[in-house]
């Protein structure tokens, strides 16, 4: 503790998490455990603990020891190890008469003077070859929820830690996984998952944003880890943004399997259309919204064929209320020919009126796209840049809070929220994409109307 607060100059804190933590790496250095897996939730000090002070202060003191330290990409391992050179340099000489070795300059490897300790810094699936470590750091492998759904992304860690990093192990050396969880078939669940069937023993330090039952550090149930940093509020703020579903493993370091769970029924609410007013099914009564004061787009995925084998071409039109409720209103759903998509486009435009039409910006939708356009449709594209799992997050967090209803009695209604419920594991989930990019359109509106600082714009009304 007095180290980590000498070389940050009384800046970091010894908050209660934080000194287990130590506690824990200091049984790493020092043999009394040699595998420690880390479970902490996002901007809770785990890396500037675990990934500059604890090696900084371990080379110091050892400095005929060797460490290697990973990370996802090689920059951010790269900034670790940049960091850990610092302090060393700067406080090195003065608590145990060591200094860096004249050829230290890079940042991917740096020695101490006169001795045989050092540090190597890689990115997943990079370079380690040729050195060996008493005391390896594996600091988040998973950059984000499009790597953690990526089944390809995960067995290329999982091949890269049993190929590359644990033939680098010195005897008797330590190993520390520091974790966020972000799937339940990450390198943290695979190595719980072995140890589980009799391999290797971990200890593991796991520490939910909101505490559980049987909490390491004897908290009450729903009491957070660090309250003056993220307090409940603040906490159950990010629940209702994220969803319980990405809240339990981002910050409660409990991923659930994905296996048609994403979307509720309970949470299905609905609306009817009468003369000039949406009426809002609300539990607590009945909510009268005026349609002149609501606003409307498009969501498109297209399709390739008309086979019954194919995918559909899917159109959702969408009401957004004053309060952002999300009100879907039709769901158009077909299996066309690609001639057919810009005819379509069109009826449903003229249908509805939408402020725009936006659809998928890859495939066939790359050459909607531009057909669209010629034909002087409003269309916009929309980046299909993650997988559809990681697409349908934000709204399942939007149904989970009760901001979305769809029209009561509609002839779609039904095979939609199957489609719904079945997700991710039905057959289709063309109408579920729909959805999904209506939510991340929802959200890219409202930070482009918080940042302009302007009102509702044009305004497009049903009926």
């Amino acid at each position: 503790m007095n180290f980590c607060r000498k070389v940050t100059r009384e800046k970091w804190q010894p908050v209660r998490h934080l000194v287990m933590l130590a506690d824990k790496l200091m049984d790493l250095a020092c043999g009394r455990t040699s595998r420690l897996i880390v479970c902490l939730p996002p901007r809770h000090g785990k890396s500037y603990l675990c990934s500059q002070l604890f090696p900084a202060w371990y080379l110091i003191n050892n400095p005929d020891k060797r460490i290697i330290l990973c990370s996802y990409g090689a920059s951010l391992a790269f900034t670790f190890s940049r960091r850990i050179r610092e302090i060393v340099r700067e406080h090195g000489p003065w608590l145990a008469g060591i200094r860096l070795a004249d050829d230290s300059s890079a940042v991917d490897r740096w020695d101490i003077k006169g001795h045989e300790g050092g540090l190597v810094a890689a990115g997943v699936g990079g370079p380690i070859t040729g050195y060996g470590g008493d005391i390896v750091l594996i600091d988040d492998v998973i950059k984000n929820i499009a790597e953690a759904n990526s089944r390809t992304y995960r067995e290329s860690v999982w091949e890269w830690y049993l190929s590359t990093l644990r033939t680098r192990l010195e005897p008797g050396a330590g190993l520390a996984l520091v974790s966020t969880r972000w799937h339940h078939d990450d390198l943290a669940g695979r190595l719980l998952e072995e140890m589980e069937a009799g391999g290797e023993r971990w200890e593991v330090l796991k520490l939910p944003a909101l505490a559980e039952e049987g909490d390491p550090l004897g908290r009450a149930p729903g009491e957070p880890l660090w309250p003056e940093r993220y307090d409940k509020r603040a906490l159950e703020d990010l629940r209702n943004t994220l969803g319980s579903f990405l809240f339990s493993a981002i910050y409660q370091q409990s991923p659930r399997r994905a296996g048609g769970n994403m979307f509720r029924r309970e949470w299905f609410r609905y609306f009817r259309d009468e003369g000039e007013f949406y009426v809002l099914l609300k539990p607590s009564g009945e909510h009268r919204v005026k349609k002149s004061d609501c606003w409307l787009f498009q969501t498109v995925d297209p399709a390739a064929t008309e086979k019954e084998t194919s995918d559909y071409f899917a159109c959702g039109t969408w009401v957004v209320t004053p309060e952002a409720d999300l009100l879907l209103y039709d769901m158009f759903r077909e299996r066309l020919e690609t001639p057919k998509h810009k005819a379509l486009m069109r009826a449903m435009y003229e249908r509805y009126r939408p402020s725009f039409q936006g659809v998928e910006d890859r495939t066939f939708g790359l050459v909607l796209l531009q057909e669209a356009r010629l034909e002087g449709l409003p269309v916009v594209p929309l980046k299909a840049d993650t997988d559809k799992v990681s697409r349908a997050y934000p709204i399942a967090a939007r149904y989970e809070m009760g901001g979305v209803y769809h029209r009561s009695g509609a002839p779609w209604l039904q095979a939609y929220e199957d489609e719904l419920e079945d997700f991710p594991n039905g057959e289709h989930d063309d109408m579920v994409d729909c959805a999904s990019y209506a939510a991340i359109v929802l959200a890219l509106d409202r930070a482009k109307r918080q940042r302009e600082n302007m009102g509702i714009g044009r305004l497009t009304v049903i009926g």
